[in-house]
């Protein structure tokens, strides 16, 4: 069985609160792992970090599955965060899929993909299988990247 089908579309200022709820769902369990989940907090950074025009929202038939932002940080460099999918589609196919495509955008274009993941989230995993490398880490985070394939 392969990954649901999907589409992109562009998120707006709209789906602010709805993304909000969205990453507090996802993220909570990473979170609690590192004893680090402070809702308010959390709400806060996104407010802060979230911009509509580099986020795309993933649909699966009528649904709105999650979101993705993907844009230019540097120069052949491009950033990939608030990369959320709601709990009933994990670990069906569609975060892998949905990566693919970015990667695929990312070596057309030549470049480098970097992301930040939480310390102790499963995420990491999939960024791993798709040949991300650990390229710093904190108390909180582990940065990656990907050089573009050849």
């Amino acid at each position: 069985m392969g990954a649901p089908v999907f589409a992109f579309a562009p998120a707006s200022a709209s789906d602010l609160e709805a993304l909000t709820e969205l990453r507090l769902t996802v993220m909570a369990e990473s979170f609690n792992r590192i004893g680090r989940f402070n809702p308010e907090r959390a709400r806060a950074w996104f407010a802060d970090t979230y911009r509509p025009e580099t986020t795309r929202l993933i649909v699966v038939g009528e649904e709105t599955a999650g979101c993705v932002a993907f844009y230019e940080s540097a120069p052949g460099v491009l950033k990939l965060e608030h990369f959320y999918l709601q709990p009933h589609w994990q670990g069906r196919g569609l975060g892998t899929a949905v990566l693919d495509i970015l990667l695929a955008e990312a070596d057309a274009a030549g470049a480098a993909v970097r992301l930040t993941v939480l310390r102790e989230s499963d995420a990491k995993r999939l960024y791993d299988r798709r040949g991300f490398v650990v390229t710093g880490q904190d108390d909180l985070d582990v940065y990656m990247a990907r050089s573009p394939a050849a």
